[in-house]
């Protein structure tokens, strides 16, 4: 794959990545492996790796009876498991075909679920209430072009005294070229406000295509994450980086559980993810 850095106006770019993930929905239900989710204590790979971290800094280390926004909740596999450890949750997403597949997983599986269509940069006019916990992973903020807008929505929805938490790529991992052979980057770590766009007509799971292959994403340091928080008002708890993903960013990463890995002898070059824990005092 390769990128072109492009100016574009974010409507028209939200409206491709809409296009985009609204072609994933099919094809994300059918590779998600959603009957797992028949078994009533089955949760997914990636709420059971966070939960550990998340009840850390939860009263009572457990998300029981506490409300939890997921935003950008896709299809719900996520939503849905958190709401198997405990939480009222509502989930958030702008594409309806992935909420209709989130409400209908849900429906078929007895878990109670809100569901809100919206933009997560719209999130605090849209969705009613607030929260104890505002959750978000993985692959998210790169869909986002204005990170502090993005934490001003998660500052409205939080309580006093709420938690955030994000788990996302690393930006360092995303510089790199995904098809050299060996660690390169290629991409630019720091944004300078234009989108990266690309043209892949597959996705992250399963091996189909999509109809509409164009999409736009923006580079965010950590830098700019962190700062966005803490302009926020947020106070950080937390922060830590990790050794795998739950995708195959490059051909060249090996299968371990749970996730992907680059080979062993790279896996202590480069973080593949962080977390970031923060709290609204």
């Amino acid at each position: 794959m390769n990128a072109q850095n492009v100016e574009i106006d974010w409507e028209a770019a939200r409206t491709a990545n809409l296009q985009n993930w609204d072609d994933r929905v099919p094809l994300h239900e059918a590779a998600y492996g959603l009957d797992g989710f028949d078994d009533p204590n089955h949760l997914s790979d990636v709420v059971s790796d966070d939960l550990p971290v998340l009840g850390r800094f939860v009263p009572g280390g457990s998300l029981s009876g506490l409300d939890v926004c997921h935003l950008q909740c896709h299809i719900g596999t996520d939503t849905i498991s958190l709401a198997r450890a405990g939480a009222h949750v509502t989930g958030v997403d702008f594409s309806e075909p992935a909420l209709r597949a989130a409400a209908a997983l849900a429906e078929r599986t007895g878990v109670a679920a809100t569901w809100v269509r919206t933009d997560v940069l719209e999130a605090r006019n849209a969705v009613p209430g607030d929260f104890d916990v505002v959750y978000t992973s993985i692959g998210t903020i790169c869909w986002l072009q204005d990170l502090d807008r993005w934490a001003a929505q998660i500052v409205a929805l939080l309580r006093p005294g709420g938690t955030f938490f994000i788990r996302d790529g690393h930006p360092a991992l995303l510089a790199l070229d995904e098809d050299a052979p060996e660690m390169t980057t290629r991409y630019a770590y720091f944004g300078d406000g234009r989108a990266q766009q690309w043209d892949d007509e597959s996705t992250y799971a399963g091996d189909g295509r999509v109809a509409h292959p164009r999409t736009y994403e923006w580079p965010h340091p950590l830098s700019e994450i962190l700062g966005a928080l803490l302009r926020a008002g947020l106070r950080l708890l937390h922060f830590d980086e990790g050794r795998t993903l739950p995708w195959r960013f490059s051909p060249r990463m090996v299968e371990v559980p749970r996730g992907y890995a680059w080979p062993e002898a790279e896996r202590d070059l480069i973080p593949c993810t962080f977390t970031i824990v923060a709290r609204k005092d």
